[in-house]
């Protein structure tokens, strides 16, 4: 066994609410041979965080509710992962129910564990470049949502003040800009 190997002796389902959360007691052998008898999972499901950028070097954003932080929130796209279901057809899927926007011009940025801990889901981020409005949003979310344009360096700005406070949201955006500015970099003077 490898020194940052962790053993699962055990583990007990404690809530089960299908599909949106499982939480599990674990008791785990550490590799010292230690034991934690009360160690928590969560397992959530998959998600998508789409940063959808228009010709015009915009950000399409959502403001809605969110419970969470109890207040409106600015943020990008994102939803589930329907079962059966690839994390890019999601992402599809998710930016033209909430914003009616569409791209042809998409670019995978990685997958994500939300808790190195706890587990808490996959977050899967894309850039959508080229975005445009094909259709009106027909999001089916617990609040109305306001479909809006953000500058990208507007977007950066609300990044670096705080302003934007979903992680998901921010991790995607700051995702998204490096890509951006390392492509700006690699192809000086256009």
């Amino acid at each position: 066994m490898s020194r940052s190997e962790w053993t699962v002796e055990s583990a007990t389902s404690i809530l089960r609410r299908d599909p949106w959360i499982e939480v599990f007691e674990e008791h785990i052998r550490l590799p010292d041979g230690s034991r934690v008898d009360d160690f928590y999972t969560v397992k959530l499901p998959d998600f998508v965080v789409v940063a959808p950028l228009t010709g015009n070097d915009e950000l399409v954003v959502v403001t809605h509710y969110r419970r969470g932080v109890q207040a409106m929130t600015q943020s990008l796209p994102s939803g589930f992962i329907d079962p059966g279901e690839t994390a890019a057809d999601a992402a599809r899927r998710e930016l033209l129910e909430e914003t009616g926007y569409s791209s042809d011009d998409w670019l995978e940025l990685g997958s994500y564990v939300v808790d190195g801990n706890r587990g808490c889901g996959v977050e899967h981020v894309f850039l959508a470049r080229g975005a445009r409005r094909v259709a009106e949003p027909s999001s089916k979310d617990l609040a109305p949502v306001t479909v809006g344009l953000v500058p990208l360096v507007e977007a950066r700005e609300q990044v670096s003040r705080g302003e934007v406070r979903e992680l998901a949201s921010v991790s995607a955006m700051a995702l998204a800009l490096l890509k951006i500015n390392a492509e700006a970099e690699a192809t000086p003077g256009v």
